[in-house]
């Protein structure tokens, strides 16, 4: 009897602490855990997205898990150029696109500009003809590359190849409007925008998701029927104006129930809002160019490494081995990606040995890397989003290198709102070669430097621009004075590359300024960008992940493409195995 007596009590007491701690844990889940306040509470003041699960995999992209790697050159330096000596560096988790970019999504990306921005309307452009590929790129003096330049990018034969032809500045561009169009999408889907929203927005006033989160009610122009049109705005609604009528009626309204309280005092009416923010979880992170160490990390493949917890930072190509030819018994021989295998020798002889291409190849023509990544070695060489250095400054920083930060931020107008861009506010640029390009679109919000009130007693960052910190500012000349003319001899410039300029002439034409000076010494500056991978014009040295090349920004080739990125957040990612005990 006695010990039923204490079997009783043991158990009691054990379900008595499993219920006080799945009390306390799910009291957690919907209480502050600074203050014990409830979240979500009608009419209160701090909201909390409980249902947010994880981010999802973004649209064309596949889960690179972040790690350390040894970057740069690991195999014999024949060209004796120590630009990628090896350093080693950690990635965080992010994605990558699966294949670079077609020319099929890139002329999608052409129609929505001409559809929203008509190239008709002086106004807009520009902005169209400032987004086309350069299809001259194809041209050679001494050879007949017509059927290259009249269709590679507009023919369905070629739908599925690479687009070429883009610059790095264009290749932003169009990582911004996916971004706005993943976004816009996904805001449909979830209820907030009106289903036709993405096709009848007013015509230069599409959606651009920086401007939604800080200012939305501007974004369509105002449109409220595509801004409320969707089944959960029209929630929100009902709810903002159920708070509003009971706070007039002396109410309040009990999250659980629905039903209606009296107060005795006005019941506030809190700070419901119509419209997502960043902390709901429901506006995923941007589409971007990769970064430099992003690229070389992803393309070398290093995932079954991790299988046995062993680091080696040796290997040559995408794949395994040290060969371009493949090793297994149903493509013995085969090669593994398009590239110039030698003089006259683009594809190989016609017939079984040849490697399927001349030019560009269809994606995925060739075996994917260990990651499922397409051709990450041969087709096209790609644009990363890095400023080019000879060095990579790891002495610095080994944590998610990249050159290139400019920071700006949201300029605010004197009544404290945001300024959002309208048409006579598009911000053009012309480039070095005298191309115009718009860096800003109307409904975008308008973007200023940093200054003293975001540096001042900073240790971390102490101005806007930061791309050439360390290896091209004052401090790291030898001189310690102005790098573009000092004392009438621009020589002593670390980096004093060629200045061509373009003016515009009273009549509206354009003055194009050669520099033809003979003291130049360096083609680097910070307006050139680093591409990576071997293309279908080099031979198989370019192949290796760690080759790292230089081309100005604002400049195109018939061998250069690109793919996006997209960081992670949260978590590296939920499905990696760990130890158990």
């Amino acid at each position: 009897m006695n010990k039923k007596i204490l079997f009783n009590l043991l158990s009691a007491s054990i379900f008595g602490t499993l219920l006080v701690g799945c009390n306390t844990s799910e009291n957690y889940k919907t209480k502050s855990r600074a203050t014990g306040n409830p979240h979500n509470e009608k009419g209160g003041i701090f909201k909390v997205n409980y249902n947010y699960q994880e981010q999802e995999t973004p649209v064309g992209t596949v889960p690179i898990e972040g790690g350390t790697f040894t970057m740069g050159r690991v195999q014999d330096d024949v060209m004796h150029d120590w630009n990628n000596t090896p350093t080693q560096q950690h990635v965080q988790s992010f994605y990558l696109d699966e294949t670079e970019v077609t020319n099929l999504m890139y002329l999608e990306y052409l129609e929505w500009t001409k559809h929203f921005f008509p190239p008709s309307n002086p106004d807009y452009r520009n902005i169209y003809y400032g987004a086309l590929p350069d299809t001259l790129v194809w041209r050679n003096r001494l050879g007949f590359n017509e059927v290259m330049t009249n269709n590679y990018l507009r023919h369905p034969a070629y739908r599925n190849y690479p687009v070429v032809g883009v610059s790095w500045i264009q290749a932003v561009e169009f990582s911004n409007w996916r971004t706005n169009r993943v976004n816009e999408r996904t805001l449909i889907e979830k209820g907030y925008l009106a289903k036709e929203a993405a096709y009848t927005a007013p015509v230069g006033s599409p959606f651009d998701s920086d401007a939604y989160e800080v200012a939305p009610s501007g974004v369509y122009g105002g449109d409220e029927n595509l801004l409320l049109g969707g089944s959960e705005s029209q929630k929100r609604l009902k709810d903002l104006e159920r708070e509003s009528n009971a706070a007039a009626k002396n109410v309040s309204i009990d999250p659980e129930t629905g039903e209606e309280t009296s107060t005795g005092d006005a019941a506030s009416t809190g700070t419901g809002n119509r419209f997502p923010k960043k902390n709901s979880g429901d506006i995923p992170p941007k589409y971007r160019l990769p970064t430099e160490v992003e690229w070389e990390y992803a393309a070398l493949g290093l995932k079954e490494l991790r299988n046995y917890n062993i680091y080696r930072g040796k290997k040559k190509y995408p794949w395994k081995g040290q060969y371009t030819r493949s090793g297994k018994k149903n493509r013995y021989g085969d090669q593994l990606a398009n590239f110039k295998q030698a003089n006259g020798d683009y594809g190989g002889i016609a017939g079984w040995s040849d490697d399927g291409a001349d030019i560009t190849a269809e994606i995925k023509s060739y075996p994917p890397n260990d990651y499922g990544l397409y051709d990450m070695a041969g087709n096209v060489a790609e644009w990363v989003a890095d400023v080019y250095r000879p060095i990579v400054d790891d002495d610095f920083n080994d944590f998610n290198y990249y050159r290139g930060n400019v920071y700006t931020k949201n300029a605010i107008a004197s009544d404290g709102s945001v300024t959002v861009l309208g048409t006579n506010e598009i911000v053009y640029d012309t480039l070095s070669n005298g191309k115009i390009i718009a860096r800003s679109l109307p409904g975008q919000i308008k973007q200023v430097p940093i200054d003293e009130n975001e540096t001042y007693l900073r240790t971390n960052f102490s101005e806007s621009d930061n791309r050439n910190y360390r290896d091209g500012d004052k401090q790291s000349s030898r001189y310690y004075e102005a790098f573009e003319e000092i004392q009438g001899n621009p020589t002593k410039a670390m980096y004093n590359s060629p200045n061509h300029s373009v003016t515009a002439n009273e009549d509206g034409t354009l003055k194009r300024e050669y520099d033809k000076s003979t003291k130049r010494k360096t083609l680097i500056d910070d307006n050139v960008r680093v591409y990576k991978g071997g293309s279908w014009k080099d031979r198989a040295y370019w192949l290796d992940p760690a080759q790292r090349r230089y081309f100005p920004q604002d400049m195109a080739t018939d061998y250069i493409g690109f793919r996006n990125a997209v960081s992670r957040v949260g978590d590296k990612f939920t499905d990696v195995k760990r130890p158990t005990e």
